[in-house]
């Protein structure tokens, strides 16, 4: 558990405890929960209001060359339970029904509170958070929701698990190991080069249309509920934020391929704001660039 709270072990631990032991049950285990991603996000932006931009961007979230270290990596189980909570939150954010908004809510909080004591990394899941919230418009789910995230931190602390004495330490050997010796001013601009390879360029290029849309959704927001394109833009908008401030933290220097797996994901999305007499184009893009990275790199995930 040195690089991870202990959420993850305990995950591989259970499913040996219930038969399910070995690289085969995990590998499985995480490309279900990894891949299931795709469903989450697509239900998170028809609930903001978004749901024929939800159509549109499905075949770019399942052809994202990301997919490639979603199935090799727990942290494709990261995004899964990640996309998971903040599907949940758009939920109760908008249900119409008391007991459904009140029971996505309280899944919503132990989903993200278990996202915690899976990597430290995914505290910065709480800019998308937010962002959700934004698109819902109210604050009503929120008591639920942080009711269930401190449920689960309490679950741990009594356990006799500290979260901030186990990030301090997380620190402490980071720096001792590959982040002291890993260059930042080279690593700050490499990532960056990664996340063109893993969400693919077609990713990029929405994410630019995105990022100079959102003042104007934001504007929208303060008004009326979300519509057209503009739950999207904001949640495209808030994962980039995400990968901002993980890069410029030096707390990622490489293996953003799949540490970054839980905010990539939602950048993804931004492709659908693309022209649609493209999209074939830019999904034959991103296939080849899956493909290409899956068979050409030789990488440890």
């Amino acid at each position: 558990v040195a690089g991870h709270p202990p959420g993850a072990m305990l995950t591989f631990v259970g499913l040996d405890r219930i038969g399910l032991g070995g690289g085969a049950w995990a590998g499985v285990f995480c490309i279900v929960v990894g891949t299931s991603a795709a469903a989450a996000i697509l239900i998170a932006l028809r609930a903001l209001g978004s749901a024929r931009w939800a159509r549109l961007a499905a075949p770019f979230v399942v052809l994202a060359p990301a997919a490639v270290w979603v199935g090799t990596s727990a942290d494709g189980y990261f995004a899964g339970v990640a996309a998971w909570g903040l599907a949940l939150l758009a939920l109760a954010g908008t249900a119409a029904r008391t007991p459904a908004r009140w029971a996505a809510a309280l899944g919503a909080g132990l989903l993200l509170g278990w996202v915690l004591y899976l990597s430290y990394g995914l505290t910065l899941a709480a800019i998308l958070a937010l962002a959700v919230v934004a698109c819902t418009r109210t604050l009503r789910p929120l008591p639920l929701a942080v009711l269930g995230a401190a449920a689960v931190a309490v679950a741990f602390t009594a356990a006799g698990f500290w979260w901030l004495e186990g990030y301090d330490l997380l620190v402490t050997r980071y720096f001792q190991g590959v982040g002291g010796k890993r260059p930042y001013y080279y690593w700050v601009w490499a990532n960056l080069a990664i996340v063109v390879i893993t969400a693919g360029p077609a990713a990029i290029a929405g994410l630019r249309r995105a990022v100079l849309a959102a003042p104007g959704a934001l504007g929208r927001l303060r008004r009326s509920p979300p519509g057209g394109p503009d739950a999207l833009v904001v949640l495209a908008t808030a994962a980039a934020l995400a990968i901002a401030a993980a890069d410029l933290s030096g707390m990622s220097k490489g293996e953003t391929e799949r540490i970054w797996l839980p905010f990539v994901v939602w950048v993804v999305p931004a492709a659908a704001l693309l022209p649609a007499r493209d999209h074939r184009v830019w999904l034959g893009v991103q296939a080849a660039l899956a493909l290409a990275a899956n068979h050409l790199l030789l990488n440890g995930w």
